[in-house]
């Protein structure tokens, strides 16, 4: 979705949705909506989808709009890092949307137990992924990925080992071996 036209109604439409919260004239809230109808009609025509669902999906929330949170666990044991098979037939590091009830660290393990019986601790935050930044195909709001480093008991493998969704990934090199290197610019 990378594409300047679907990036000009995402913000077209993120900035009608704040005028729509903080405008206070009953004519600029008719503006507003109609932006919101003009960005969901340019998305609909970049994406052939029916500008009904392109309305209901995209233009669906109220308040200042804000990048949505998708947390994901790094569990390591023995060199090996534990991913989950997704339904789209990629692997990824298991994890997922952040509930508004939940922390970083609790919605991160909560996560790693629903997608594969198994209970973690999540110990560290270890990065946070930007997904526009990152990502060939972007949402129509912004992701935000925290990652955090977690530990699962040893006991646990044999039941990873029974799930056909998880697996452990063998990591060269270990990631007891691995260096940090000078930090890389943020790309903005």
């Amino acid at each position: 979705m990378n594409d300047q036209w679907l990036d000009f109604a995402i913000r077209i439409q993120s900035i009608a949705q704040a005028g729509l919260q903080y405008g206070k004239d009953k004519y600029d809230k008719e503006r507003y909506n109609e932006l919101r109808k003009i960005a969901a009609e340019m998305m609909a025509a970049k994406t052939d989808l029916p500008v009904e669902k392109v309305y209901g999906l995209f233009c669906n929330e109220s308040g200042y709009q804000t990048p949505k949170i998708d947390t994901r666990a790094a569990v390591f044991i023995d060199g090996k890092i534990l991913l989950v098979h997704e339904n789209n037939g990629t692997w990824s590091l298991p994890g997922g949307w952040c509930d508004v009830d939940q922390s970083i660290a609790s919605n991160t393990e909560k996560e790693v137990f629903e997608e594969t019986g198994c209970t973690v601790h999540s110990k560290k935050l270890i990065a946070v992924q930007d997904w526009r930044k990152h990502n060939v195909m972007n949402h129509a709001y912004g992701v935000i990925k925290p990652l955090c480093s977690a530990s699962m008991k040893v006991e646990h493998l044999n039941q990873i080992s029974r799930l056909q969704k998880s697996d452990f990934l063998t990591v060269h090199p270990s990631p007891t071996t691995w260096r940090l290197k000078r930090p890389r610019k943020i790309r903005s």
